[in-house]
C-alpha cells in the first residue's frame, strides 16, 4: 500500500502543484546540510499555505523550522506585511532554514528563533492567526497550551504528526512521542475553547495525520 499511496501522492502534486524551483533548491540544501528528512511533503505543504491562507493569516507561529520548507510554504501565504516567528532548537537548522529563506526572498518576512521553544514562547506576543506544531511530539501539550494563549477568536492551530502510523491508539506505550501525542490530544478534547478534528494522511510520508482545531 505503501507505493500505491505514494503514487497517488506524485500523480496530484504533479496536476496540482506548479514546479518550485525554490522549494527544490530548500530541500536540496538540507540534504546538504545533513538534516534529517521529516520535512512536510510537497502536497502537506500546500495543505498549509491554503489553510493560511484560508484563516487569512497576517502572522503565523510555527514551531519546528527544521530546514525552512514548511516555513516556505506558510511564508507565501502571508501579505506583504505579514511575519512568521519560526522556533528551532538546533543552531545549525536554523542557518540552513535561514539561507533557505532568504533564497526564497522571505528572510525579512520570517523571524527564526533558536533555542528551546518551550524558552522561547513564553516571550511571544499575540495574536498570531494560524499555528504550525511539528516539533518533538513530547511537548505537544505545551507547545499547544502556548499557542492557544498566543491566539485569538478563529485562529487556527495546527498540530502535524498526530497519528505516528496508527500507534497512537496504544495506551499503554512507553514512547514519548506517542505519550506526547495523546496527552496533546487529551488536552485539546478537553479544552473548552477550541472545537477540533482529525485528518488521517497517508502518501509519500506514509499513514500519519493532522490535528486542526480552531479557537473559539
Amino acid at each position: 500500500m505503501t507505493e500505491v499511496w505514494g503514487s497517488v501522492d506524485e500523480y496530484f502534486t504533479g496536476q496540482l502543484l506548479a514546479p518550485d524551483p525554490v522549494l527544490d533548491a530548500a530541500l536540496e540544501a538540507n540534504a546538504l546540510g545533513g538534516l534529517p528528512t521529516i520535512d512536510v511533503s510537497p502536497a502537506q505543504g500546500k495543505l498549509l499555505h491554503l489553510l493560511a491562507r484560508s484563516v487569512g493569516a497576517r502572522r503565523i507561529l510555527e514551531v519546528g523550522t527544521l530546514g525552512g520548507y514548511s516555513t516556505i510554504w506558510l511564508a507565501r501565504a502571508l501579505p506583504a506585511d505579514g511575519q512568521l516567528v519560526t522556533c528551532e532548537l538546533d543552531p545549525h537548522h536554523a542557518e540552513v532554514a535561514r539561507s533557505n529563506l532568504a533564497r526564497a526572498g522571505l528572510d525579512e518576512v520570517v523571524d527564526v528563533r533558536v533555542g528551546s521553544a518551550l524558552d522561547t514562547l513564553p516571550t511571544l506576543e499575540g495574536p498570531f492567526d494560524l499555528a504550525f506544531i511539528d516539533a518533538d511530539k513530547a511537548s505537544n501539550a505545551e507547545y499547544f497550551r502556548h499557542a492557544l494563549r498566543l491566539s485569538r477568536p478563529g485562529s487556527m492551530i495546527v498540530v502535524d504528526n498526530v497519528v505516528r502510523g496508527g500507534r497512537v491508539v496504544e495506551a499503554d506505550s512507553h514512547d514519548p512521542s506517542i505519550r506526547g501525542t495523546r496527552e496533546v490530544t487529551e488536552t485539546i478534547a478537553a479544552e473548552p475553547r477550541v472545537d477540533a478534528t482529525i485528518v488521517q494522511t497517508v502518501g509519500t510520508k506514509g499513514y500519519d495525520g493532522l490535528l486542526l482545531a480552531i479557537v473559539n
